[in-house]
């Protein structure tokens, strides 16, 4: 389904957009190494007229319940683990209940790209909701910590079809004039959500028992699922024989990206980096990725088609936003452990210290359109990620232990920064691609700042670890310091070697966010060749 076309005329563009006049008559074709072929779907631009508006809002709201959805349930269950493990027992795993989905998810992206490009939207959107809520009623039955972490891949196996796909929507259901409201109201159902899940699993499994930290998903599920069955029409499609899905390219996919994430989600955790469990999984990663590369380049419709990458604009887009999923990791799993320990706040307080940047990042995203349509997508996110870069760098320069409005006011200027930086960069690249490559292209961004923050968590979790040994003199890591925090017997040195580590990391993050400028820099297209619509 696409909505309302309005063609983007020389007033409608920015001065750093070059328009491809010819997409506007037919589908933008493929590169000379990836022929079209003949099944592939036409797009909806030529098939159908725009849906009336009440039925493109009602896709919106469903969009929007999915996306709360695939947010929550990253982060609800962190403050239900110790009624989890008090009823299942499984102390030693519960890191899985997180790992878990967080793998899934992200190792399916792809796929589900490549399959909502050749099936259509509809069906992989239904798909991906049915395989979470299946999951979630599956995990709200579970019986041990085993079944538990089980049922939350099977929910990963849908949030990742959630997550893609609902992006994709969105950028075909608005044209590039309309996109950022329809994308700065996504990002803020995004950030309230994953901010306020650890509020809302804690007052379920406080009030009402943790399986109902599942169970409320079937419900705000089955409403979403409704009105996309019911308000969502894609246009039918003609095809001369039966879409060839790339199996082999799909299970290489998913096998690489399990093992390196699990190499990277357990390293420094369950076992040392170098230790052998560590070498064994990073090496058979690298040769699943070989085995990847080589399916991928004999398949006639490849999961991750090469020009993902020979393409300059998608391949910056990938890398920078990459360099974003790092670097969110510094703010998002390390500020309120520093709110509480240095700054001594509560843990509400301290997650308010946390949620301030929900506040400003919609509404700078919301207003970038304002600033791109001047001087373009890739210098209005230069600016973006360059303030962003100075913001980070400056929370070391925090007085010790200073007073809580003052993280609170960086989080609230690296908000605006990074939505600034974002939205840009997904709205351009969207705007790239025809319908029938918007799901791949879309799937790959993501799963590239998926990726970005799973590294962001395995090295800033090092750091951090390193920095507290070298100052308290052992072996000492930030969880069970933050615990010994909680039982009020940690001497003020630790506090101290507790801001240092945060700074360090806060560090980190600057030269992340440093790098996805110069990323934009050199490697992104000053114009991005965007396509006129229909």
């Amino acid at each position: 389904m696409q909505g309302e076309r309005i063609p983007v005329d020389q007033g409608d563009r920015d001065s750093d957009t070059e328009i491809r006049p010819e997409a506007a008559e037919q589908p933008t074709p493929a590169p000379p190494d990836q022929p079209t072929p003949p099944d592939r779907p036409t797009p909806p631009d030529q098939l159908t007229p725009a849906p009336p508006d009440r039925r493109r809002k009602a896709v919106v709201a469903a969009l929007m319940l999915a996306m709360a959805l695939a947010a929550l349930d990253s982060t609800i269950v962190s403050t239900a683990v110790p009624q989890i493990v008090g009823d299942l027992g499984g102390f030693s795993v519960f890191s899985w209940l997180f790992s878990g989905y967080l793998l899934a998810v992200t190792v399916t992206l792809p796929v589900y790209g490549k399959l909502s490009d050749t099936f259509g939207r509809k069906p992989v959107l239904i798909t991906g909701a049915v395989v979470f809520l299946a999951g979630s009623l599956l995990c709200s039955v579970a019986w041990s910590m085993g079944a538990l972490i089980a049922f939350r891949v099977v929910q990963g196996l849908g949030g990742g079809a959630l997550q893609g796909t609902v992006q994709t929507l969105a950028a075909d259901l608005y044209p590039l004039k309309e996109r950022p409201k329809i994308q700065s109201k996504l990002s803020t159902v995004w950030a309230v959500s994953a901010v306020a899940g650890p509020g809302v699993g804690g007052l379920l499994a406080a009030y009402a028992g943790w399986r109902w930290i599942f169970l409320v998903n079937l419900p705000v599920g089955a409403v979403a699922l409704w009105l996309i069955v019911r308000h969502l029409h894609e246009p039918q499609r003609t095809r001369t024989s039966r879409p060839r899905i790339d199996w082999a390219g799909a299970l290489a996919v998913f096998a690489c990206g399990g093992v390196l994430i699990t190499a990277l989600v357990q390293g420094g955790v369950a076992w040392d980096w170098l230790s052998a469990p560590s070498i064994a999984l990073f090496a058979t990663g690298l040769g699943l990725a070989g085995v990847v590369v080589a399916i991928e380049r004999r398949a006639a419709e490849p999961i991750i088609p090469g020009w993902v990458w020979r393409r300059r604009t998608i391949a910056a887009v990938n890398l920078a936003l990459g360099a974003l999923g790092l670097l969110m990791v510094a703010p998002s799993v390390f500020l309120p452990t520093y709110a509480q320990s240095v700054l001594g706040l509560a843990p509400v307080a301290a997650g308010f210290v946390l949620s301030v940047w929900t506040l400003s990042w919609p509404v700078s995203a919301a207003l970038s359109q304002h600033v791109y349509r001047r001087i373009g997508f890739r210098n209005t996110a230069m600016i973006g990620i360059g303030a962003a870069t100075l913001i980070l760098f400056a929370f070391p320069f925090l007085p010790y232990p200073g007073a809580a409005w003052q993280p609170m006011v960086l989080m609230l200027l690296l908000g605006a920064a990074l939505g600034l930086f974002q939205l840009p960069l997904i709205v351009g690249v969207q705007s790239t691609v025809g319908w029938e490559e918007r799901g791949v292209t879309t799937a790959s961004v993501l799963f590239c700042r998926q990726t970005g923050q799973t590294i962001g968590a395995s090295v800033f979790g090092a750091v951090a670890n390193g920095v507290l040994a070298s100052r308290l003199g052992g072996a000492s890591d930030l969880d069970s310091v933050t615990r010994g925090l909680d039982a009020g017997a940690v001497p003020e040195a630790t506090r101290r070697a507790i801001a240092d580590a945060v700074h360090a990391v806060y560090l980190g993050a600057g030269v992340a966010a440093g790098v996805a400028f110069l990323v934009l820099l050199f490697l992104a297209p000053r114009r991005f060749p965007v396509l006129k619509e229909q």
